[in-house]
């Protein structure tokens, strides 16, 4: 096709100007192309996904989800990355085959289409098979022992079965699971023909009937008791599946007739319910609650001392917690004395668990955190690119570029930040809260440094600071933008504007601090002198502006908002000078130019980052990567990377390219 197309080129001249890549020759005819903007690592953990924490059987690999992308990351330097991009929405679930060839990953849609599954290749990385039958969700998948087969469970809106073919990507069989939801699936450990499913007040035991191609169904027998099963774990035998229960207990059933065997723990049942299990190599169970605790519990039936006929519930042999409701138990490395496993948890943490069972103690080790919610936030400090913050919901945290590392966070429970800045000096990280109150603190400590109580009438949504870092700007809900000044030990109010009439979304000040200027949801933004404290100019659309920004000379403003376009101002008179569509469906949400003014950075709810020449105003490249709504973006003072953060609480970290114009070859 590159050979074609060059002769195409020689012998009609259709095509007068062409880009060449290392990737594949564009033509221009009329509109330029996009190439892929290249993601360089990323911040982040999707732990509200049951199970999606593995590590690979080569020992050196964890693999999680980020959104709609899955990362490969070394276990022991999380800057060594790799990303498996194929979906187009949230991966919801996914499975590793035993020798760690295939992956198996899914997603969740719109209601009323179907939702892919794909299997990576894992040794080329390369995708194998694209497969759609169940509608709007992929709640489940596993693989068979000897990676013959998938087995796929649809969500609350398909509840089907379905089995497929490896090699092919050829559906094989289905039916469906039950008249109550159904939640996880997995494959006998030595059979490959053998498979349990559980959710609502339903256990069931699967056979494949190969001669007839069909599924058949036998159900458990447990008697009076009704349960609604959130994970199951079968024994390296197959004697025995462990079935965790939103009630907090385990059932133990006897697979060789379905049968109720055996209940735990012991000593009453987990808080919040038990959300993930996995056996340990010396035959026990390991157990994760909602609460955060990891227990775990002996699995070998032993008779009762107080009636013989009985056999004694299963004893807890070590116990300890962590943040956040587990989700994930993923086996690691096997000693004489002891195990590894990692465990992942709903607020975005991955721990490294020891077990020693000849002292019964468990260690935990935190390895990776990230933002459990949405981030609405992110701040570099002035021209330093190594560090950059980000915000909230109860939390700001600060971050290092190159290493990806948390270096620090500072918790106020029940709040939410809105926005974040530092001041020029650096010594103050100023945030945003929801309860109308700015919070300045240490970037270094983490310490509060000053309250100012009742900023705003509603939350704070907007700050910025002065290039002498004597004054702050704040923005409200309520429309307002007032300007504090800074002493050593006082913060007094200096002028209280009110010209909007909805929320302050964005503001920006000039390098000489005469000026600002304000965005807003009431279709304006309002530049601000900042010595009689009055109105400049004001420039109207009809869109809600969400962010603004100066081009370095200041000669000029870029503006975003609901309508989808970028608008070009002249900062002088306030008069449009150039328009573009930032987005074909979706809002733009923000905006960021680099320190030289060649390019502007935009993203939005289409989930996609743009990289856009700001004199051609033309989009060169595009970062596909979220899961939701990017929130934020900012460009490295040094121009080498950008940072991108979305309502997925993902944070992506891509290379800077350099807008290219036409090159003649």
């Amino acid at each position: 096709a590159y050979f074609a197309a060059l002769n195409l080129i020689r012998r009609r001249h259709v095509a007068k100007n062409y880009i060449c890549s290392k990737r594949r020759l564009l033509l221009v005819t009329g509109a330029r192309m996009a190439e892929p903007l290249v993601l360089n690592s990323v911040i982040g953990f999707g732990g509200q996904i049951d199970n999606g924490l593995i590590v690979h059987p080569d020992g050196r690999t964890l693999i999680y989800p980020l959104g709609s992308t899955i990362v490969l990351r070394d276990r022991t330097d999380p800057r060594s990355q790799e990303f498996l991009q194929g979906h187009s929405d949230k991966v919801s679930c996914l499975a590793l085959s035993r020798s760690g060839k295939y992956l198996a990953t899914g997603q969740i849609t719109y209601m009323g289409f179907t939702a892919d599954i794909i299997i990576w290749d894992l040794e080329s990385k390369q995708l194998l098979h694209r497969m759609a039958l169940h509608k709007v969700k992929v709640q489940a998948l596993d693989f068979s022992c000897d990676e013959r087969y998938l087995a796929s469970l649809g969500g609350q809106d398909d509840n089907a079965l379905v089995l497929w073919d490896v090699q092919t990507g050829n559906a094989i069989c289905g039916s469906p699971t039950a008249t109550n939801f159904t939640t996880c699936v997995k494959f006998f450990n030595n059979s490959n023909d053998k498979l349990v499913t559980a959710g609502n007040f339903n256990l069931n035991v699967w056979t494949y009937d190969g001669v007839n191609n069909k599924l058949r169904p036998q159900d458990a027998s447990l008697g009076t008791l009704k349960r609604v099963f959130k994970t199951i774990s079968i024994d390296s035998s197959d004697q025995c599946v462990n079935c965790g229960t939103t009630t907090g207990d385990v059932l133990q059933i006897a697979l060789e007739r379905v049968l109720f065997k055996n209940t735990g723990p012991a000593k009453g049942n987990v808080q919040m319910g038990i959300t993930a299990s996995c056996e340990a190599p010396t035959g026990d169970l390991l157990v994760g609650g909602g609460d955060g605790s990891l227990q775990v519990l002996r699995t070998v039936p032993e008779p009762s001392s107080t009636n013989p006929k009985l056999l004694r519930k299963m004893p807890a042999l070590a116990a300890t917690k962590v943040e956040g409701a587990i989700t994930s138990i993923s086996l690691a490395d096997v000693t004489s004395r002891s195990f590894n496993f990692y465990v992942g948890t709903a607020m975005c943490n991955i721990y490294k668990v020891t077990y020693e069972p000849a002292t019964g103690r468990l260690k935990e080790e935190l390895i990776q955190t990230a933002h459990a919610e949405k981030i609405n936030g992110l701040a570099f400090p002035y021209e330093f690119s190594e560090v950059f913050a980000t915000c909230g919901v109860g939390f700001i945290r600060l971050w290092h570029l190159s290493t990806c590392r948390e270096l620090l966070r500072v918790a106020v429970p029940n709040l939410e930040c809105h926005c974040i800045a530092f001041t020029t000096d650096g010594s103050a990280i100023l945030s945003g809260w929801s309860d109308g109150r700015i919070r300045a603190f240490g970037p270094q400590s983490g310490k509060i440094i000053f309250t100012i109580n009742d900023a705003h009438q509603k939350a704070v949504t907007a700050i910025a600071s002065t290039s002498d870092s004597s004054k702050i700007i704040s923005g409200g809900e309520e429309g307002m933008v007032r300007v504090w000044r800074l002493g050593r030990t006082s913060q007094t109010l200096e002028a209280s504007m009110k010209d909007h009439k909805g929320s302050v979304n964005c503001i920006r000040v000039k390098a000489a601090d005469d000026e600002c200027v304000s965005a807003s949801s009431d279709g304006s933004c309002i530049i601000w002198d900042l010595h009689t404290y009055k109105r400049r100019t004001s420039l109207f659309s009809n869109t809600f502006f969400k962010s603004v920004v100066y081009h370095p000379d200041e000669s000029q403003l870029v503006t975003t908002g609901t309508d989808r376009k970028i608008t070009y101002w002249d900062a002088y008179d306030g008069n449009a000078i150039r328009i573009i569509d930032g987005s074909d469906g979706d809002e733009v949400n923000a905006l960021a130019v680099d320190r030289d003014g060649e390019a502007i950075v935009s993203g939005g709810g289409d989930k996609l980052v743009k990289l856009w020449g700001y004199d051609e105003g033309h989009c060169y490249f595009v970062g596909v990567a979220h899961s939701g709504a990017v929130s934020g973006i900012g460009v490295t003072p040094d121009k080498q990377r950008i940072v991108s953060v979305g309502t997925e609480g993902g944070i992506f970290i891509w290379d800077y390219q350099r807008p290219q114009t036409q090159v003649d070859i």
